[in-house]
């Protein structure tokens, strides 16, 4: 077991996604390679307590791994003895999505303890998180979105109106709603009528300060995964058919209705430029270990338009970002090695004299 390396699988976070990162830690704990990696749990309860899990990976799925970790450290809140656990990790797995997790936070606390870590960097983290500032960077870079505007909460408590007359004339109907730092389609609207838009706008906003408000684009979802540091390899692309209007949380995570291709039926010419624009976002933003970069392919004209990235996709049986490197003859454990790996090489590439 000594010469195995300590590898944390971080899970749970304070986040509206604290359900979908206990799924894909499962996933990833179920899969990786026990003969090569010591595996220990720590999950950071909604409260904050950072916990060490020694249990069955099964109860992460329900939760219920919180009540048998709180018999052995108790109720008390700002509980930390999963810190001292991670301190001592040759490697930490941040598997956390969403705010407090995916967004810098987490990695910022790693990168003091000096302590490598799976994915992308505080930078990258925090800027594709919020997809206002995503938006500046990759239209830096030149490369295609769609059009949008961006709404703060304290401007529509006090011009509410004015912004709606502003999105009616800018962008029409119907157009999207969404918080700017958030993910898994957690406070989402597809907004039909003006009637429908303030109650939209309200509702992100409870999620967020900032709230984006995008045309609605009628194409194909294609997503495409990306693997690497400074010579990132993509993935063919894949194509998600929504059983619902939109690719909502429900889809994604529970009932998982909706159908998936890999390879995604486009145009050899198109598939070229999704793996070239992903590859040029992964490194707009500086990204490092994966990411997914989602596109629109427009039906009516064949545009084909950045979505959002995702610097933590999800690792759940039905995520996207698994299955398009299984199609590229990538499986599930030899994913997770190469992502621990890069890790390391990381850390290698960031040192600096301080």
């Amino acid at each position: 077991m000594d010469d195995k390396l300590k590898v944390v699988v971080l899970f749970g976070g304070l986040s509206t996604e604290h359900e979908v990162s206990r799924l894909s830690a499962y996933s990833v704990l179920t899969n990786i390679d026990k003969n090569i990696y010591e595996i220990i749990m720590v999950g950071l309860a909604k409260n904050g307590d950072w916990l060490p899990y020694y249990g069955d990976f099964e109860k992460l799925k329900d939760g219920s791994w919180e009540t048998e970790s709180r018999t052995i450290y108790g109720e008390d809140t700002g509980l930390c003895p999963g810190l001292e656990i991670i301190r001592n990790a040759d490697v930490v797995f941040p598997v956390l999505h969403g705010m407090n997790g995916e967004d810098g936070t987490v990695q910022g606390l790693l990168e003091l303890m000096g302590v490598p870590y799976v994915g992308c960097n505080v930078l990258a983290s925090a800027v594709g998180m919020d997809k206002a500032y995503t938006k500046i960077v990759f239209e830096k870079a030149g490369i295609p979105q769609c059009k949008h505007l961006v709404v703060h909460r304290n401007e529509l408590e006090k011009n509410a109106q004015g912004i709606m007359e502003q999105i009616e004339t800018e962008l029409g109907f119907p157009c999207f709603v969404k918080p700017s730092n958030s993910g898994s389609s957690v406070g989402v609207h597809k907004v039909k009528a003006k009637d429908d838009l303030y109650n939209s706008l309200k509702d992100a906003s409870e999620f967020d300060r900032k709230v984006i408000v995008e045309e609605f684009i009628d194409g194909r979802e294609i997503e495409c995964a990306v693997l690497g540091n400074f010579e990132p390899e993509t993935s063919l692309a894949g194509e998600i058919i929504p059983s619902k209007e939109f690719y909502d949380y429900e889809d994604k995570y529970l009932a998982g209705s909706s159908i998936v291709e890999i390879p995604a039926k486009i145009p050899q010419g198109v598939m070229e430029r999704v793996r070239d624009l992903s590859k040029r976002a992964f490194l707009a933003l500086d990204c490092s270990g994966l990411s997914r970069v989602d596109f629109f392919y427009e039906k009516s004209t064949g545009r084909l338009l950045l979505n959002e990235i995702n610097t933590m996709p999800g690792f759940t049986e039905i995520s996207m970002y698994a299955k398009l490197w299984a199609a590229m003859g990538v499986d599930y454990p030899k994913l997770v090695t190469k992502l621990i790996e890069l890790a390391y090489e990381r850390k290698q590439e960031n040192s600096r004299k301080v």
